[in-house]
């Protein structure tokens, strides 16, 4: 996964890509792709859904989701498998090959989705308070990234990244060695641990 040419950072919900989907039933929201290419290795977004829909296909891709507001939203896999999403954070991890249509359960959605090459990358996903500080090791390979659910975060000075509300992520990785993240605030955040995995 080619990672010299990004850095730690905090990237902002008013400057993330808003695009809607071919089929017209929903927007999305891209945080970050890395690379910044058609041809990433993951990619995290945040889907506002409209209407009932297929989802899109992508092979070679294992995909995590989470609710982020509405009512919910009900998974109808081809191979008859159903699960549902229900408030406040419901959420599912499923191979991108596999043909589903997400069905509203009493309105719009809103949702946070990751997705990796499942033979390039580890992922690990937590939901957790945020009460006081939070401290994040990240060696070579390893990339965290943290997403704002409720409240605010802000990390140490030396970080040099600041002050984090509601709706931001931050993408954090080693510089120069094993680098120490420090933050603290109050409110709830989304964790995402991406690990390279070794040339098979």
């Amino acid at each position: 996964m080619p990672e010299a040419h990004i850095t730690s950072r905090i990237l902002h919900a008013a400057d993330y890509r808003r695009m809607q989907w071919k089929n017209g039933a929903g927007w999305t929201s891209e945080i970050l792709r890395v690379p910044d290419c058609d041809d990433w290795d993951w990619r995290l977004s945040i889907a506002d859904v409209d209407a009932d829909a297929p989802f899109s296909a992508f092979a070679g891709v294992d995909r995590w989701l989470m609710l982020l507001a509405g009512n919910g939203m009900r998974l109808r896999f081809d191979d008859g498998h159903i699960q549902t999403l229900v408030p406040p954070h419901g959420a599912a991890q499923f191979s991108g090959e596999r043909a589903l249509t997400g069905e509203l359960l009493e309105g719009a959605s809103r949702d946070f989705n990751v997705m990796w090459k499942r033979d390039r990358l580890a992922v690990q996903t937590w939901k957790r308070p945020l009460v006081g500080p939070m401290v994040l090791f990240v060696s070579p390979g390893l990339t965290w990234c943290i997403h704002v659910l409720a409240g605010q975060a802000e990390f140490s000075a030396e970080s040099g990244l600041g002050l984090m509300q509601q709706g931001d992520t931050a993408m954090l990785q080693a510089q120069d060695g094993r680098s120490r993240y420090a933050l603290e605030g109050g409110g709830e955040v989304l964790l995402v641990r991406l690990q390279t995995l070794p040339p098979s």
